[in-house]
């Protein structure tokens, strides 16, 4: 690539004050139309009077796409020669010399050809957002990094481009263009997202129907995940409606407790949601110093896995648990089999059946586990 060193405009002169707004759209899968609703709301700016060019877009051959393209200025792509071939990249220095209000940048999650100046798209869309152009980009959801291991888990694909997490954390908006997985099959075999002859195959793998709604649902609780956070932190925390798997692991002095927590923590993790273990204390008993260092260890290995442990004292055990469940918006409550001897059981009725009385109408899940004696 031939760039010389005053081909970029100077970039003190650039920069602005105020840096560029990011907003993603995201989807779980091809074809769901992230880039035509991009392309949609450029044109409904661009009507408002803000100076809106697209940065770069793939049209995949789809036919309303491209239609969607016109009356939009398209910055022209740098042209790359590599073994004699021309090919086509984004060129930044080209948007940032033009200065938009708004570019318009497909497929955030792209490599680069070898030889660019930066390895990948979205760092270059960093670069545009320094400059203090806003940026409206597309990505699916199986490219975000950290969500990798479990798209390749559902799917049996493993996703080579990946975005960083940060990017969804630091993005002004992220909207998620949800279709059913029926549409989208629809879709599919019209021939509107791939060539007819990749259609069968790609029905047969990544578009398998339980693929496409484990996707959905992914696509919609990374998002799920984001708008709760922003209501949480809202003046009115009251109407926060829990759309995010919680998970609480109910600690007792019995050592099997570890393995409750690493379950806990392992249906946290694959449900992608909050982790918090408890360990309710009854106010007159003195904890011998095994148990002291058993609930210590539990504390430590709750923070390892990322979760929050709380302790209370309380008379009622299962009332105090139920409370906290109810405070915390908790989803799920993972418990041991009560290892009550069978007459204390038959006189103060099971800790289970307590605790399951108390959360019966608030749609919480209960896993009792089996564990070791």
């Amino acid at each position: 690539m031939h760039h010389s060193s005053n081909s970029s405009p100077d970039a003190s002169y650039i920069r602005s004050a105020r840096r560029g707004k990011h907003k993603i759209f995201i989807g779980m899968a091809p074809g769901v139309g992230k880039t035509y609703k991009m392309l949609e709301e450029g044109h409904r700016l661009k009507e408002e009077g803000i100076d809106v060019v697209i940065g770069i877009v793939e049209t995949h051959g789809r036919r309303e796409t491209e239609e969607k393209i016109r009356g939009l200025e398209v910055v022209s792509r740098n042209t790359v020669v590599v073994k004699n071939v021309p090919l086509e990249e984004m060129d930044t220095d080209a948007i940032i010399t033009r200065s938009p209000q708004l570019v318009l940048v497909d497929e955030l999650a792209h490599t680069n050809i070898p030889g660019s100046l930066r390895e990948k798209r979205y760092q270059d869309v960093e670069i545009i957002l320094a400059a203090g152009i806003d940026v409206y980009s597309t990505v699916n959801i199986q490219h975000i990094e950290s969500l990798n291991d479990l798209v390749a888990r559902i799917t049996g694909i493993v996703v080579r481009e990946r975005i960083p997490d940060r990017l969804l954390d630091t993005a002004d908006q992220v909207v998620v263009i949800d279709v059913t997985p029926e549409t989208l099959e629809e879709r599919l075999r019209e021939g509107k997202i791939y060539a007819p002859d990749k259609i069968q195959q790609s029905l047969e793998n990544f578009f398998q129907r339980r693929n496409l709604i484990a996707l959905r649902e992914l696509a919609l609780r990374e998002v799920a995940d984001t708008v709760e956070e922003d209501a949480n932190s809202s003046p009115s925390p009251k109407h926060s409606c829990s759309v995010h798997e919680r998970v609480l692991v109910c600690i007792s002095t019995y050592p099997n407790s570890v393995q409750l927590l690493r379950r806990g923590a392992r249906i946290a993790n694959y449900m992608n949601a909050r982790l918090y273990a408890i360990f309710v204390a009854l106010p007159e008993t003195f904890l011998t110093k095994e148990e002291s260092l058993h609930v210590e260890t539990c504390s430590k290995l709750c923070q390892e896995f990322g979760g929050e442990f709380l302790k209370f004292d309380s008379h009622n055990v299962p009332q105090e648990i139920a409370k906290i469940a109810t405070d915390l918006h908790v989803t799920q409550i993972v418990i041991g089999e009560s290892q009550q001897s069978k007459w204390r059981r038959f006189f103060k009725g099971s800790f289970t059946q307590r605790l399951m009385e108390l959360i019966r109408h608030q749609n919480i899940d209960l896993h009792i586990i089996a564990t070791e004696k």
